[in-house]
């Protein structure tokens, strides 16, 4: 019988964190500054794990190793490829860019990482980190070193509903008061460059910055690359395409009523990001509210969906199947 993968976030600690996971999506917190919880994670440093059926118990990674059949026979040899995590930016995140899949496998031997951001509530005045002005290599490394942060880099007004894609090589960073839904490559790899000059409470020290491979990996000059959604009326929902990349693409699903929904990618990375819903696979129902996330694995042909609500699904792009 075919059935939903219902996973268990892991939840991580973050300077910069606030409340937010807790306050909006029930999480359990392990302090005030809790900034990221993995909800669909396979990679080392936070995998989740699976809360139901026959795989209950086994990490995401396990039953991608074990059960290649459930993604349509991708390589399961490699690293399971995507992460989704939401973020509550209480504080400035630190200034940061990510390596491509080339110069993440010889300098960290994990996969490079392009991402994106949904963002689900942000304070009237929040703002993202979004590129730079230099126009030239020598020009950018020269403002880094000079730390000549108010020249360098772009902001831009972040509202909730807004859609960021944000590839491997763009100098980028949450806001102070944006809470986001983060579907990305599966990549820890970060190269920090600017911290606002933040110090740990743990070392009293401020923390380390990459600033030879962040000048190595950043793209110069900018070039945000444009994203339009694409809005499709599925009886009582509606589904609006927000990118189709390379390594994976995100779709938003408003839900009000009763729909049938058939999957066209080898599986899908669901979470529940407003209301509920009642799932139903195989004529087995489950309850899904705010703040779950699960897989509809590759034998799920056809489900059911009765509620009131927002879910978010990401699929892998080309390059990650």
């Amino acid at each position: 019988m075919a059935e939903p993968l219902i996973l268990k976030a892991d939840v991580h600690e973050k300077m910069w964190g606030g409340t937010a996971l807790r306050d909006l999506f029930g999480f359990e917190i392990p302090s005030d500054h809790t900034g990221e919880a993995w909800v669909v994670s396979g990679h080392p440093n936070g995998p989740t794990i699976v809360e139901n059926g026959v795989y209950a118990g086994q990490t995401l990674v396990e039953v991608w190793q074990s059960h290649p059949e459930l993604f349509k026979n991708a390589d399961t040899s490699r690293p399971f490829p995507l992460l989704v995590k939401i973020l509550d930016a209480h504080a400035d995140l630190s200034v940061q860019v990510h390596p491509d899949d080339t110069y993440a496998a010889e300098h960290a031997n994990e996969l490079g990482k392009t991402e994106s951001w949904y963002i689900l509530d942000a304070t009237p005045d929040a703002e993202i980190y979004y590129g730079h002005t230099a126009k030239t290599q020598a020009e950018f490394d020269a403002m880094v070193d000079a730390g000549d942060w108010d020249d360098l880099l772009q902001t831009v007004p972040a509202h909730k509903g807004d859609f960021f894609y944000v590839p491997s090589g763009t100098l980028h960073a949450l806001g102070a008061g944006v809470v986001a839904l983060e579907i990305q490559q599966s990549s820890d790899t970060t190269y920090r460059v600017y911290d606002f000059d933040r110090v740990e409470a743990a070392t009293g020290q401020k923390r380390r910055l990459d600033l030879e491979d962040s000048k190595a990996v950043t793209e110069v000059p900018f070039k945000p690359v444009p994203t339009t959604p694409k809005v499709l009326e599925l009886g009582d929902v509606t589904q609006t395409i927000l990118v189709e990349s390379a390594y994976f693409n995100v779709n938003d699903y408003a839900l009000d009523g009763n729909a049938e929904l058939t999957p066209t990618a080898p599986y899908s990375l669901v979470t529940m990001v407003s209301g509920q819903m009642t799932l139903t696979v195989d004529d087995e129902n489950y309850h899904i509210e705010k703040g779950m996330s699960f897989v509809l694995p590759a034998d799920v042909k056809q489900y059911q969906v009765v509620g009131k609500g927002q879910f978010v699904i990401g699929t892998p792009g080309p390059k990650s199947i």
